[in-house]
């Protein structure tokens, strides 16, 4: 994802928090005329969206895009599904997975990709209290080490 041409509009650090993405997936997404000036300008809201199959497609759902300011009365559903874009043969891998294995897809990035917004689809499994539990303890550990490495370089 990252590189030279990408710009990251917004990150979904909840979803890395409550599911252990074992896998993630680059998708296009079908918007509409006022909803691509609103996501360039980062008005995107996604806590708590997911990827639901539905026919054979994937469509994005929980995904609020404030409607843009300066268009005027014909303005896009903010809360509306939002298609999307995989080969079929990523659709089949990815329905696979959902069904036997019990995976969610979760939106974790958007991001422009050489002017294209693209969103990264995670496969993902949610956490249990007592792991979610053991990354704050892993995240405070490593904070701990950071602040005595800087008490030492610094004094």
């Amino acid at each position: 994802m990252s590189g030279p041409g990408v710009k990251i509009i917004a990150q979904n650090r909840k979803a890395r928090f409550n599911y252990s993405v074992e896998d993630s997936i680059e998708c296009g997404l079908v918007l509409e005329g006022t909803e691509v000036k609103s996501v360039r300008a980062g008005n995107i809201s996604f806590p708590d969206a997911f990827a639901e199959i539905r026919k054979g497609e994937i469509w994005l759902m929980g995904c609020h895009i404030t409607p843009y300011v300066y268009s005027s009365i014909f303005n896009h559903d903010p809360d509306r599904p939002k298609k999307l874009l995989l080969h079929k043969d990523e659709i089949k891998r990815l329905i696979r997975k959902v069904d036997e294995k019990g995976y969610t897809l979760i939106p974790l990035d958007f991001y422009l990709k050489n002017g294209i917004i693209k969103v990264q689809l995670g496969i993902c499994k949610g956490k249990k209290l007592f792991d979610k539990r053991s990354d704050i303890r892993e995240r405070d550990m490593k904070r701990e080490i950071q602040r005595e490495f800087r008490k030492k370089n610094d004094g």
